[in-house]
C-alpha cells in the first residue's frame, strides 16, 4: 500500500491545500506514493514558520548547530535501509548508484557541515592609522569582516539526486544559522519529506526546516516571489534558472544557481593507452552513471583526429557491454530515465542528429523493455559543433564525438555552447593539460579523471550558473559579509 504524505511545516505534518499527486517509479510505472500539492497558503505558512524560527536558530551557538547536524547525519545513516529503496523507487537510479551515491553523500554533507558550523566566521583586518576627516576624528582604526546568516533560504532541488542535492543546500545553510524552506523536484520529493522528522529528532527547532511540494511550477514561483524569503538556492535547468533569477532580482534576493552543463572531454593527441582508457571510462560514465542524468557528465568527447576512430571504437565497445534493465538488479548498469517525457525528449534529440547527417554509431533505438522509461546508450559521431545535439543539454545516456586538429580548434569547440560547468582534459602531459584548462570557460576541469573533490568550489561559467558552493565555499554561499569598524 502506497503512503500519502503531507507537507512538513513548523515541525509537523500539514495537510495540503490542493490534494495530492502520484509519484511514479520510472522502472515499473507504478505509484511509489502520493505527494502533497501545495497551495499559496501552504507556501506562506512554510515561509512564516522559517521566519519565526530564524531569530532563535541564528543566535544558537555554533557548537549547538554542529551537534544538531552531526546527529542528523547519524539518523540518516540509521534510516538508510529504509531511505535507499525509497530513493531508488522514486528516481529509477540503479541500486549501485542509489546505495553508494544517493544516500551516503547526504550523510557526508551533514557531517561535513557539522564541522563547518565551527569554522571561524571572522576575518580580522590589520588596524590602520587614519587622519581626522570632517566625518570623524582620526586614530588607529581596527576592522573585521564577519560572515552573518542571510535569513530564510528557499532551496529548490533537482530530480537526479534529490536527497544528496537537498543535503548539499540545507546543511551549509543551517550551519550558518539560516532557516530553510525546501521545494524538491516534483518527480521524486518523498525522500526529501522524510528528512523533516529526522531533523526534528536531531534537535532542530520547529520551523527551521520546512518542505512543501507540488507538481506545478506555481509552487516554486510562489516561494521565489515571497517577501519573507531572503535567498534562493536552485539546482536545475538553465531555462528555469533564468526565470528564477529574474523573479528574485525584483526584490534583490540573493541567488545561488547551479544550472545545466554540456561537458567536453578533450583527448589530446599525445594520449597514451593509459590516458585513453581513462578518457573512455570517464566519457562512458555518461552511459552508465544514472543514465546520463547528471549535469557534470562529459557528454561531448573531442578527440584529436589521429586518435578519433580508436576512441570511437572503444566507446562503442563500452556502450554495447552495458546491461540495460531493472535498476534493482545489481548487474544492471543502465536504468530508466526519470519520466516518459524525458525519454521522448532524448529520443527527439537523437532523431534530430540523424536527420542533420550525424552518424549514430551505437544505440539510437528504444530498448525493447516494458514497463519503464528506458533509453539506450547512444554514441553519435561526425557531428558538426553547430548541431543542436552538440550544443544543448540532453540529460540522457548520449555522447557526441567530434574530431579536432589542434588545441585552438579543441578550445573553440569546447567553448561553443552556452554552458560552462564541467570540462575534462586527457593528456599524457599533465602540465600541458593544466595549461589548456586555463583556456576553457568552465567552472570545473578534470585532468585525466572524472573524480570530484568535495572541498572544491562548485559552479559554472556562462549559463551554467551563478555562485559557488562545496566545502567551505558552501558556508560562504549561505552567508553575507558584515564589516565592523572601531577605534583601536
Amino acid at each position: 500500500m502506497t503512503k500519502t504524505y503531507a507537507h512538513w511545516i513548523d515541525g509537523s505534518w500539514r495537510d495540503p491545500g490542493n490534494g495530492h499527486y502520484p509519484v511514479i517509479n520510472p522502472a515499473t510505472e507504478e505509484t511509489v506514493g502520493h505527494a502533497p500539492e501545495a497551495d499559496p497558503a501552504d507556501v506562506d505558512a512554510a515561509v512564516r514558520a522559517a521566519r519565526a524560527a530564524y531569530d532563535g536558530w541564528s543566535r544558537t551557538a555554533p557548537k549547538e548547530r554542529a551537534a544538531v547536524l552531526d546527529r542528523a547525519a547519524d539518523l540518516l545513516a540509521e534510516h538508510a535501509p529504509d531511505l535507499v529503496p525509497l530513493v531508488q523507487a522514486e528516481t529509477g537510479a540503479t541500486l549501485r548508484v542509489t546505495s553508494s551515491l544517493q544516500v551516503p553523500p547526504a550523510i557526508d554533507r551533514f557531517r561535513r557541515y557539522a564541522r563547518g558550523a565551527l569554522e571561524p566566521d571572522t576575518v580580522p583586518l590589520a588596524p590602520l592609522p587614519l587622519a581626522a576627516t570632517p566625518l570623524a576624528p582620526g586614530g588607529l582604526i581596527g576592522a573585521a569582516a564577519v560572515r552573518r546568516p542571510l535569513g530564510v533560504v528557499c532551496c529548490i532541488t533537482s530530480y537526479n539526486f534529490p536527497l544528496t542535492n537537498l543535503a548539499g543546500k540545507v546543511a551549509p545553510a543551517l550551519a550558518m544559522g539560516n532557516t530553510v524552506v525546501a521545494k524538491p523536484a516534483p518527480q521524486d520529493p518523498l525522500c526529501c519529506l522524510e528528512l523533516g522528522p529526522l531533523l526534528k529528532e536531531a534537535g532542530l527547532p520547529d520551523g527551521a526546516f520546512n518542505v512543501v511540494t507540488g507538481s506545478r511550477a506555481a509552487v516554486g514561483e510562489a516561494l521565489v516571489a515571497h517577501p519573507g524569503v531572503d535567498m534562493v538556492s536552485f539546482t536545475g535547468s538553465t531555462a528555469v534558472g533564468k526565470k528564477i533569477a529574474e523573479a528574485a532580482g525584483r526584490s534583490m534576493k540573493r541567488t545561488l544557481m547551479e544550472l545545466g552543463g554540456k561537458g567536453a572531454a578533450i583527448v589530446l593527441g599525445d594520449a597514451d593507452e593509459r590516458v585513453i582508457a581513462s578518457a573512455v571510462g570517464a566519457v562512458g560514465s555518461t552511459f552508465s552513471f544514472h543514465s546520463g542524468q547528471i549535469c557534470t557528465a562529459p557528454t561531448r568527447v573531442l578527440v584529436h583526429r589521429s586518435l578519433y576512430e580508436k576512441v570511437i571504437a572503444a566507446l562503442t565497445h563500452y556502450a554495447e557491454s552495458l546491461k540495460i534493465g531493472d535498476p534493482v538488479d545489481n548487474s544492471t548498469a543502465v536504468g530508466p530515465l526519470i519520466s516518459a517525457a524525458q525519454r521522448d525528449r532524448v529520443e527527439a534529440y537523437v532523431s534530430g542528429a540523424r536527420e542533420q547527417g550525424a552518424r549514430i554509431v551505437v544505440g539510437g533505438e528504444r530498448p525493447a523493455l516494458k514497463p519503464g522509461f528506458y533509453a539506450a546508450p547512444t554514441l553519435i559521431a561526425d557531428a558538426d559543433p553547430t548541431m543542436t545535439v552538440a550544443r544543448e543539454e540532453l540529460f540522457g545516456p548520449v555522447v557526441v564525438a567530434l574530431p579536432f586538429d589542434d588545441e585552438d580548434e579543441a578550445v573553440r569547440i569546447a567553448d561553443a555552447t552556452p554552458y560552462g560547468l564541467y570540462d575534462y582534459v586527457f593528456s599524457a602531459d599533465a602540465g600541458r593539460a593544466w595549461a589548456l584548462a586555463a583556456r576553457l570557460r568552465s567552472g570545473n576541469v578534470g585532468i585525466n579523471t572524472a573524480q570530484r573533490h568535495p572541498e572544491t568550489p562548485f559552479g559554472g561559467f556562462k549559463e551554467s550558473g551563478v555562485g559557488r558552493d562545496g566545502g567551505s565555499f558552501g558556508l560562504h554561499a549561505y552567508s553575507e559579509l558584515q564589516s565592523l569598524v572601531w577605534v583601536a
